[in-house]
């Protein structure tokens, strides 16, 4: 079993989207098995909240079902258990390789750079455009579904 942890600031927004809408396209394709995915917070902002209602009211036109989801802190420990922790945005990486140390600080990565164009997830917290997160999300999903099918995680 392959491990994936999405991780933004807080867990609310663009980290749960990211493993519902990435759960809901390893089910679809077939590799639902084959996968773990989960999200969690870079900071203790919003520790033991639930997912952001713009994050669920975007998934929910979307027809993604929302995963049973409550805000929790990144650890050294995911370092170990998860082998790809993905990052939204540049703050989120540094704060990840900060938590996880040395020995596992080249499992972290930008999200968007499995997409043909690399750059952050802009947090929808404070931009309100959970329309433009959804997108970036879709489009690194994807990209992300590539490079596990390209290296043989997913088959």
């Amino acid at each position: 079993m392959y491990r994936i942890l999405f991780v933004c600031h807080g867990n609310i927004c663009r980290s749960p989207m990211a493993e519902s809408v990435f759960s809901y396209i390893i089910d679809r394709a077939g590799y639902g098995g084959q996968v773990e995915i989960a999200s969690a917070a870079a900071h203790t902002d919003a520790l033991g909240c639930s997912p952001h209602r713009g994050t669920v009211d975007i998934l929910r036109r979307k027809g993604i079902p929302l995963i049973p989801h409550t805000a929790r802190l990144m650890t050294a420990e995911d370092g170990d258990r998860f082998d790809l922790l993905i990052g939204m945005d540049q703050w989120n990486v540094e704060d990840m390789r900060d938590i996880v140390g040395k020995k596992n600080a080249a499992k972290v990565r930008l999200f968007l750079d499995f997409s043909p164009r690399p750059r952050p997830i802009a947090d929808p917290w404070y931009t309100g455009n959970f329309d433009d997160t959804y997108r970036d999300i879709l489009e690194a999903c994807g990209g992300l579904l590539n490079y596990l099918q390209s290296v043989g995680i997913v088959h």
